[in-house]
């Protein structure tokens, strides 16, 4: 092979890597925002256990069945409102059948969460996330019913 032919040859491969990381970039774009959607979306699962979590323990400090429900709503709506999870619909269900000294207080917390706001994208839809959460009472205090 010549040397100009040679030459040639290079030049035209020059030209090739450029259109391949024009190709490319969307697509390692698109890669990089799926995962910081995970992260997100983990951030946001997290963030709803812990809103469970305190509901239930709230609810096991309290001293009646019905002061536990309000107590359990009051510490879920606060640990979530104070978190980066804005949820759309927010339930809590609190379970104080074996509300008494060593029973248990139960917590069911359902977020449905934007899936525009998880993402950097404007994804439309919603994600409900759920979690379950049990405290035990203490066995040595004192409950009314």
């Amino acid at each position: 092979m010549t040397r100009s032919g040679r030459d040639r040859f290079i030049t035209c491969e020059r030209g090739s890597v450029s259109i391949e990381l024009v190709l490319l970039t969307p697509v390692l774009l698109v890669l990089l925002l799926l995962v910081v959607a995970g992260g997100r979306l983990a951030d946001a699962r997290g963030a709803v256990d812990a809103a469970a979590r305190d509901a239930a323990r709230a609810g096991t400090i309290a001293r009646s069945p019905g002061d536990a429900r309000r107590d359990a709503l009051a510490a879920a709506e606060a640990r979530l409102s104070a978190g980066s999870v804005g949820c759309r619909d927010l339930t809590v269900d609190v379970d104080t059948s074996d509300f008494r000294a060593g029973g248990s207080v139960a917590v069911s917390v359902t977020c449905s969460v934007d899936l525009g706001d998880l993402t950097l994208l404007r994804v439309p839809g919603t994600r409900d996330i759920s979690t379950h959460a049990v405290e035990p009472v203490d066995t040595f205090r004192g409950t009314r019913s």
